[in-house]
């Protein structure tokens, strides 16, 4: 882990934006695409590049925005990676995005969300809060292998319910769906089952599968090898270098994804769920005395 002063943290423009707080992970994922070269990290992945100024650089931002709107973060790097126990930056942000009235999004695979719980709830109560958290493997023991350092599913889904229980709306990212590891009815049926029961807004796919590119690829051809040997050059085989590495049985996992998500009014499109995370109701867009 390392300190910089970033020169600036927010990213994007009109309705909403996003920020990342750190650089790098500590879940250790074997397939994240957040490794890949062209986001051209100068630091090893591990170690956590830590933006030490962010929150009095998004309170800086916040004051300078004349209208409301939804904050995102998580997209690139977790928000409540390990470091974050110690050092409470995303919290810290936080309580900025409360004190001026704007929405959060936050992205996460981990259970530390819970000890922001009641902020996130307070956010919810003045604006607008979405809690998203990617789940791909309903196996406990295949989630330990495919993302060693953080809850697993199970967990996840706890959280999702308590966020639920606090009235706080919950996005699921149903993704990566790897190709002849997870990619199972089993699987998909056993989390969108639980998605249902929990009461998710919506359920994010983009067709079932894995992207790799350059930088992310190789560290994932090597968790293969130690893994689920021969697996790699099961990969080569079907899809040589592609960037686009669909599931033999998308077709298939789709038609149920999207048949669970109609049956249950859950939304289903990428394009709908980012539409509602991004939307802050029109009573809090409005300019309040302090933005004059």
């Amino acid at each position: 882990m390392h300190f910089v002063d970033a020169k600036g943290i927010l990213t994007g423009s009109g309705g909403h934006y996003g920020m990342n707080i750190y650089r790098g992970c500590s879940h250790g994922c074997i397939y994240c695409d957040s490794r890949s070269r062209c986001y051209q990290f100068t630091h090893p992945f591990e170690d956590i590049e830590v933006k030490q100024n962010a929150p009095e650089l998004l309170e800086k931002a916040l004051k300078s925005k004349r209208k409301k709107c939804m904050i995102g973060t998580g997209a690139m790097s977790d928000p409540y990676m390990h470091c974050e126990e110690k050092l409470r930056l995303t919290r810290k942000c936080l309580e900025i995005i409360k004190e001026y009235g704007f929405g959060a999004a936050i992205q996460t695979k981990s259970d530390r969300i819970l000890q922001d719980i009641d902020l996130l709830e307070e956010i919810n109560r003045c604006a607008k809060c979405v809690v998203q958290m990617t789940l791909t493997t309903y196996d406990d023991e295949l989630c330990q292998i495919l993302e060693p350092n953080v809850c697993n599913t199970k967990r996840r889904i706890e959280v999702l319910e308590k966020m639920q229980e606090r009235g706080i709306s919950t996005v699921v990212w149903l993704t990566p769906i790897l190709p002849f590891i997870n990619d199972t009815e089993e699987n998909i049926t056993a989390i969108l089952n639980e998605c249902v029961r929990v009461g998710v807004k919506g359920i994010i796919d983009f067709g079932m599968g894995l992207t790799l590119r350059e930088g992310d690829r190789e560290y994932y051809y090597a968790a293969l090898d130690k893994h689920f040997p021969g697996m790699k050059e099961r990969y080569i085989k079907r899809y040589g270098n592609a960037y686009e590495l669909p599931s033999p049985k998308a077709k298939e996992l789709m038609k149920i994804f999207q048949r669970i998500c109609k049956e249950n009014g859950i939304l289903s499109s990428p394009d709908e769920c980012f539409d509602f995370m991004n939307e802050l109701p029109e009573k809090y867009r409005q300019m309040s005395i302090f933005d004059l």
